[in-house]
């Protein structure tokens, strides 16, 4: 389940009391308040037909330390909020960490979206519009040999459209195609799976964040100015 809350405020059923202007982020929202939220979301993807939720991300990577009290409250095991390089490190979760791996809070099992290092100073997350094809498999093979127990990808539908939404954006079309390829041609050493039925692996001891070369982030520069430009 992937929770906005920008849109509370325009319910035609009122979802909260006392809500009558915008907070755009879970974490605005009290733990009560996020428990609601939660529950009634379930509850509407059950009633349109879909399994029992098990898995969360807030909007935005917006969570904080009530999110997994509120899940583990409405039964939700597993959590993919954290990201270290935007909300993770002052959500309140682990303070004075930086977490990489799996790690089980609050009755939650947290996957953490993965990140890197690109050359920039700053850490970027894995994401098929942010990255090249290049650096997402150099990524897996560093996690692979780093002993790393996942690897997280964000990816939305919308991404493999243009800017404007009126037609496929082949770039990501194709990093998306390959990446799948790659994966496919690598059974043996990634195992691609969704949280229903996972058996959660939580990693011990600190681990550094990911490192891609340079080169590869400049040439991510270069197709990101021919997919916005172009296509």
């Amino acid at each position: 389940m992937h929770l906005h809350t920008e849109w509370v405020d325009e319910s035609l059923r009122p979802l909260l009391e006392n809500v009558d202007k915008k907070r755009q982020h879970l974490r605005y929202f009290s733990l009560e308040e996020q428990t609601t939220l939660i529950n009634i979301g379930a509850k509407l993807l059950f009633e349109a037909g879909a399994a029992p939720v098990n898995a969360f991300r807030a909007g935005s990577f917006a969570f904080n330390k009530d999110t997994l009290n509120a899940l583990a409250v409405n039964g939700i095991k597993f959590d993919s909020s954290y990201n270290a390089s935007m909300f993770g490190r002052d959500s309140g979760v682990l303070p004075g960490m930086l977490a990489l791996d799996p790690f089980f809070c609050d009755g939650v099992y947290e996957y953490p979206m993965t990140v890197f290092h690109d050359g920039s100073g700053s850490l970027r997350h894995a994401q098929i519009s942010a990255c090249s094809y290049q650096e997402l498999e150099g990524l897996l093979w560093s996690a692979l040999e780093a002993g790393n127990k996942a690897f997280v990808f964000l990816l939305h539908n919308f991404e493999l459209m243009n800017q404007k939404k009126d037609r496929p954006d082949w770039v990501a079309i194709r990093r998306f195609e390959r990446l799948c390829t790659f994966l496919d041609n690598n059974r043996d050493c990634f195992s691609v799976k969704g949280f229903h039925g996972l058996t959660p692996q939580i990693t011990v001891g600190p681990h550094k964040p990911l490192t891609s070369p340079r080169w590869k982030a400049l040439s991510r520069a270069v197709e990101q100015l021919y997919r916005k430009f172009y296509q």
